[in-house]
């Protein structure tokens, strides 16, 4: 294990270091403290850091600088605290914890609150357990959330494993576990279904903290009743009054900036026009995948992106530090540079642009200049961990064929409209064409084939239907095994023999993202982890997905970040229309709906 030494069991050591009489093992000399608990911007400040945390800030550290002290002149540059990720998914960045924390430290991260929600479905409790253990082993701090809500929507979907209370109560007594994973069945919360209640209290009663989602524009009674159930946090909000009613209930309002969710400037409006206290509202990223890490950046993006709202810098940067931590508990640990937390901080020589120029995790510098220096190993997931896709066989042209109502000439069917940078869909109907008796999707008015492919039970299913919002405008077909929740495969192309070809690919390679047209392989991202992670470099598989996205644009996709829109279509917890193995559901009244109207 690689936790820190305990705020307790360093004391003394501390105290001796602010006195003087134990040498610092690093003092960083003046440099701009940003104190997130103040609001201030001290000039000339000294920090001294042994054992790992903050010993001493203030004007001057030289009493604590001995022969062995590491010192670092900041040249007036600023002292940020580390930044926190509040709610994220690290499968959404094709790869595993340990990668996920080499690509985003350069970019100043250094504490991160992961919900394993995506591993959790495809191998349940021990998938959480293994992300866990990994997670401990690291130099920065990545806590976890017990995933809530396996499958997310209890008869309509089928996951690979299912977890209930006793896994929560079990998962609680786990060292790394900061609380409960956003409790996606909304409606069950609503209807106070005892399931769903008994993992709130589990975790409520193991003191931790219990993650939203509550994925509705519906403010009035199913709302206030979901905040009685205890849900602290919510991150679904995509309009000023979702930030404004989750802060007036007592719920902290996290916004996202993900690869394709852009919630920040409408929300951030509840406190630059509205005045809300800032202190209730807090960044996170939800979804990044490994280009945006890898060329974008993390929760510094998110910050610069909150301060072009018009958010003063010091008010972003204590929504991406102390805000975090008191939320979860951990003022005491982390979110500011203050005696006795962990020593995570960054040097910047500017609050606005943010560039990330020195990242310190734990009192050990681990980045310079948007390069990592620290040797952080990679890690060994057991072979129990792969050949996740268990598909009964190959499937050919004709699974993905829709058959057409007895003698109709033209259907008036259901469509999922994808939004784009937006988590929610529309429900559409969309008038189709049928030729010999099948269905055909429309490329002319951008209307294109989905299925889910059940890869879980080798049960052989195929659930068929049509999305719209793509641009797909050629022969082709997209395939990932990367499908929230349940994570079955999903397809979408304009071509029933490229759909097939794309799902039998990644059936072959053991999961992962393919672009296929005309028969031709034109991009792929094996994901051989759960059909959700790469065991390899993140740069590696920023590379890969940079080409899965150009081929996507090759074939006429004309969305930002498509490839987080499409992984989402089977998410049946998001409204208004989706698609899963059981059948296409309206999730605004969480019904299997038919495909024809």
């Amino acid at each position: 294990m690689n936790a820190p030494k305990s705020w307790a069991d360093t004391a003394a050591i501390l105290v001796d270091t602010a006195m003087g009489r134990t040498k610092a093992d690093m003092v960083i000399r003046k440099g701009r403290w940003v104190n997130v608990h103040s609001g201030e911007i001290i000039p000339d400040t000294d920090i001294a850091i042994a054992a790992g945390r903050f010993a001493y800030v203030g004007p001057d550290a030289s009493h604590a600088i001995g022969p062995g002290t590491q010192v670092i002149e900041a040249n007036d540059r600023y002292l940020v605290p580390g930044l926190c990720d509040a709610h994220m998914h690290v499968e959404s960045g094709m790869v595993t914890v340990t990668e996920f924390a080499r690509a985003v430290i350069p970019h100043g991260t250094t504490s991160m609150f992961i919900d394993p929600h995506e591993i959790a479905n495809v191998l349940g409790l021990p998938g959480v357990r293994l992300m866990h253990d990994e997670a401990i082993g690291l130099p920065v701090n990545i806590f976890v959330q017990m995933p809530s809500c396996v499958p997310s929507a209890p008869g309509l979907e089928n996951p690979g494993a299912e977890l209930g209370p006793d896994e929560v109560r079990e998962a609680m007594t786990w060292p790394n576990i900061i609380g409960l994973g956003e409790m996606m069945n909304f409606p069950g919360v609503i209807a106070a279904d005892p399931k769903m209640l008994a993992e709130i209290a589990a975790t409520q009663t193991a003191g931790k903290t219990v993650g939203g989602h509550y994925a509705s524009p519906d403010l009035g009674l199913p709302f206030h009743a979901y905040a009685a159930g205890g849900p602290a946090d919510d991150h679904e909000g995509t309009r000023a009054e979702d930030a404004i009613a989750r802060v007036r209930q007592g719920m902290r309002a996290m916004l996202r900036l993900g690869s394709a969710w852009f919630d920040v400037a409408a929300q951030l409006k509840a406190v630059t026009e509205r005045g809300l206290d800032s202190r209730n509202f807090i960044l996170c990223t939800d979804d990044s995948h490994s280009g945006t890490l890898v060329n974008d950046g993390h929760m510094n993006r998110v910050v610069r992106h909150a301060i072009a709202q018009g958010l003063k810098p010091i008010t972003a940067i204590q929504m991406a530090t102390l805000n975090t931590a008191q939320h979860f508990g951990l003022e005491r640990e982390l979110g500011s540079i203050t005696p006795g937390r962990r020593a995570d901080l960054i040097l910047t020589s500017g609050l606005v642009t943010l560039p990330v120029e020195l990242v310190i995790a734990r009192g050990k510098v681990l980045a310079e200049h948007g390069r990592l220096i620290a040797d952080i190993p990679a890690f060994a997931y057991p072979a129990s961990a792969k050949n996740t896709v268990n598909m009964k066989r190959d499937l050919t042209a004709e699974d993905f064929a829709i058959a057409a109502p007895k003698g109709a000439n033209e259907v008036t069917a259901r469509v999922i409209g994808v939004i784009e940078n937006q988590a929610p869909t529309r429900a559409l109907e969309k008038r189709l064409k049928v030729s010999s008796g099948l269905v055909d999707a429309d490329k002319g008015s951008g209307v294109c084939q989905i299925a889910v492919v059940e890869r879980h039970k080798a049960t052989g299913g195929v659930t068929n239907a049509f999305v719209s919002g793509f641009g797909y405008n050629v022969d082709c077909a997209v395939a990932t095994t990367v499908a929230h929740d349940s994570h079955h495969m999903i397809v979408v192309g304009t071509n029933r023999d490229d759909m097939a070809t794309a799902a039998n690919i990644l059936r072959k390679v053991g999961g992962g993202a393919v672009v296929v047209s005309k028969g031709e392989m034109l991009a792929l991202v094996e994901l051989p982890i759960a059909g959700l992670m790469s065991d390899e470099r993140a740069e590696i598989v920023a590379k890969k997905a940079e080409d899965l996205v150009n081929a996507m644009k090759a074939c006429g996709c004309t969305l930002n970040n498509a490839y987080m829109q499409h992984s989402l279509l089977a998410l049946v917890v998001i409204p208004e229309l989706r698609i899963s193995d059981v059948g296409l559901v309206d999730v605004r009244t969480f019904e299997k709906v038919d495909l024809f109207v």
